[in-house]
C-alpha cells in the first residue's frame, strides 16, 4: 500500500502542488527521496527521522522507505517537504489515520526534537491551496499570521509533530487561525516619514507630488547635502494607499524570499527600496541558480531609490530598461524561468559634476561632463519623465520653525489625481496612471490647443529640448492638469512640466 499526502512548493510568486507518496517495504534499511530533489530536500531524511523518533513515535528502521516527490519534472527546493515526508510515513506505519489526510496541505520544516520551523512563500501557498479546492493547510505556528491572511480556507498552525498528530488523531481539537485585515490596514500609516520635516525645497516637494500623482519616474540633481536622500525617502508617505489586491502581490513576492516578519501579515506600505551602488545586475533585477527576486521585484508597487546614480556599474543601468517598460521580469535559466511583477517608481539621486561639486565645474571640459552624463545611458533617461535641480537650502530656510506641508495634505491631492486617471484608463488593460501610456495613447489623452502647440515648439527649439523630451512633457503635463482638476491642458501646465527637464537642457547645471 502507498500512502499520499499533498503538499505545495514556491515557483516565482506562485504554488505548485506536491504530492507525496511513500511506499516502505521489508529489506535492507534505506531512506530515498526521488522526484528531482534539491540537497535541502535530500536532508530532510536525516531530520524526519530523528524527529520521528523524539516526539516518541515510532519509525521503521527496518524497513526500506521510498519518497516520491511528484509532478517528478518540477525542482523541489527548501525545507518544507519535512513535514509531509514525516506524515506520510507516520501513515504508512498506521500510527495516523488515513481519512482525512487529503483534505489538508502539508508544509514545515522540522527540527530534531520535532518542532516545526517556518519556511518562506507560505502566503501563495495557502493562496493556491484555496484556489484548488483544499478544506485546510496545517503549517508552523511562526507561519500563522501570514498564512490567516487568506479565507476561505481553515489554516491551522502547530508548534510540534506531536501536537499535529494528536490533531489528525482527533484527540485535541483546534479552531482555524484567521488575521483580521481591517485591523491591519488601520496601521499603515503610523512611523511614514513626513514631508512637514524638509525645510524649503518648495520647487523639489511639488515635483516630487506630480511624479506621485502620476506614477512618474524622477531623478534629482544636487550637491551632497541638498536634501536629495530626505525626499526620496518621504515619497511613499505620499503615494496612495495600497489596495488589498496590490497589497497581495508585494507579500507574495517578501513572502517566497523569506522576508516577511514573524508578526507581519501582509506589506500594507508602500516598499522603499535603496540598493548600494555596489550591487549586482542579479540582486537589482534577480536571478541566480535558483532565480530570486531582486530589488525591482521587492520596490513592486512601490519605490525603488538609486541614490548616487552614476556611481552604478552600466550594466546594471541598462538591465533596468526592460523591467521599467514591461513592469515585470522574466528570468530564464536552465532549469527553470520564472516572472517576477515589478510595477515600481523609479527615484534616482546623482551629482551635478563628477566631483559632486558646482565649484569645481571649472576643473573639467565639456567632454569630462559629458563622459560623467554617458554613464546613464539615453534609454534609461528616456524612461524618466521627471528631472529636476536641488540646490542647497537657504540658512534663513534650515532656521525657520515654521513646519512645512504635511504628507497626509500632499496625499489627498494625489489620490484624487489618481482617481481622475483610473476613471480615464478604466477600460485600458494595465494602465492605472498617467505614465503607463503609450504614444498612441497621447493622442486621445494629452491634446494641447495652438497656443500650446506654440509654446512647445519654442521650447524644444530654444532649450534645445530632444526628441525624447516631447512625450515625457505631455505625460507630466497631464498629470499636472489632474492635479489642478482640468480637463484639458493648459500653456500653464505645458511650462511647469518643460521646467522638469533639466538634463535636455544645454544650461541643466
Amino acid at each position: 500500500m502507498i500512502s499520499e499526502i499533498y503538499s505545495s512548493v514556491t515557483t516565482g510568486v506562485d504554488a505548485c502542488t506536491i504530492r507525496v507518496e511513500t511506499h516502505i517495504e521489508s529489506g535492507l534499511y534505506s531512506f530515498a527521496v526521488v522526484g528531482l530533489p534539491d540537497s535541502t530536500v535530500r536532508e530532510s531524511r536525516e531530520r524526519v527521522s530523528a524527529a520521528i523518533k523524539n516526539s516518541g513515535l515510532l519509525f521503521p528502521t527496518v524497513k526500506r522507505i521510498t519518497i516520491n516527490l511528484s509532478p517528478a519534472d518540477i525542482r523541489k527546493e527548501g525545507s518544507g517537504f519535512d513535514l509531509p515526508i514525516a506524515m506520510c510515513i507516520l501513515a504508512q506505519t498506521s500510527q495516523i489515520p488515513t481519512e482525512n489526510l487529503s483534505k489538508y496541505i502539508f508544509v514545515g520544516e522540522l527540527s530534531l526534537d520535532g518542532k516545526l520551523r517556518r519556511i518562506p512563500g507560505i502566503l501563495p501557498i495557502t493562496m493556491q491551496a484555496k484556489e484548488e479546492g483544499f478544506e485546510g493547510i496545517i503549517l508552523p505556528s511562526e507561519n500563522a499570521n501570514e498564512g490567516g491572511i487568506v479565507s476561505g480556507i481553515n489554516v491551522y498552525p502547530f508548534s510540534t509533530l506531536t501536537e499535529v498528530v494528536e490533531f489528525l488523531k482527533g484527540e485535541q481539537t483546534k479552531e482555524p487561525y484567521k488575521v483580521n485585515v481591517n485591523e491591519i490596514f488601520k496601521e499603515e500609516l503610523e512611523n511614514i516619514l513626513d514631508f512637514s520635516e524638509v525645510k524649503g525645497q518648495a520647487e523639489v516637494k511639488r515635483a516630487m507630488e506630480v511624479a506621485a500623482a502620476g506614477g512618474h519616474n524622477i531623478i534629482m540633481i544636487g550637491l551632497p547635502g541638498s536634501g536629495k536622500s530626505m525626499l526620496a525617502k518621504r515619497l511613499p508617505g505620499i503615494l496612495p494607499p495600497m489596495s488589498l489586491e496590490e497589497s497581495l502581490e508585494t507579500s507574495k513576492i517578501h513572502s517566497v524570499a523569506g522576508l516577511l516578519n514573524i508578526n507581519d501579515s501582509l506589506i500594507t506600505i508602500r516598499p522603499f527600496r535603496s540598493p548600494h551602488h555596489t550591487a549586482s545586475d542579479v540582486s537589482i533585477v534577480g536571478g541566480g541558480p535558483n532565480a530570486k527576486p531582486g530589488e525591482i521585484s521587492f520596490a513592486h508597487n512601490g519605490v525603488l531609490f538609486l541614490d548616487e546614480l552614476t556611481e552604478f556599474k552600466k550594466n546594471v543601468l541598462d538591465v533596468l530598461r526592460q523591467p521599467l517598460e514591461d513592469r515585470e521580469v522574466t528570468i530564464a535559466r536552465s532549469k527553470i524561468t520564472v516572472k517576477y511583477p515589478c510595477n515600481f517608481m523609479l527615484v534616482a539621486a546623482m551629482n551635478p559634476t563628477p566631483a559632486g561639486s558646482v565649484v569645481d565645474l571649472d576643473r573639467y571640459s565639456e567632454y569630462d561632463i559629458q563622459k560623467f552624463l554617458a554613464k546613464i545611458s539615453g534609454p534609461i533617461l528616456d524612461r524618466i519623465d521627471i528631472h529636476i535641480n536641488v540646490h542647497p537650502v537657504k540658512f534663513n530656510e534650515l532656521s525657520s520653525k515654521a513646519s512645512g506641508e504635511s504628507s497626509k495634505e500632499i496625499r489627498k491631492r494625489v489620490i484624487s489625481a489618481r482617481a481622475i486617471q483610473l476613471e480615464r484608463f478604466k477600460n485600458l488593460k494595465g494602465k492605472y496612471c498617467n505614465a503607463n501610456m503609450e504614444p498612441k495613447d497621447l493622442k486621445e489623452f494629452c491634446k494641447i490647443d495652438e497656443s500650446g502647440e506654440n509654446l512647445l515648439k519654442m521650447a524644444m527649439n530654444k532649450l534645445s529640448l530632444s526628441a525624447r523630451a516631447y512625450d515625457r512633457i505631455l505625460k507630466v503635463s497631464r498629470t499636472i492638469a489632474d492635479l489642478s482638476g482640468e480637463e484639458n491642458i493648459s500653456p500653464a501646465h505645458l511650462s511647469e512640466a518643460i521646467q522638469y527637464r533639466s538634463l535636455d537642457r544645454n544650461d541643466w547645471i
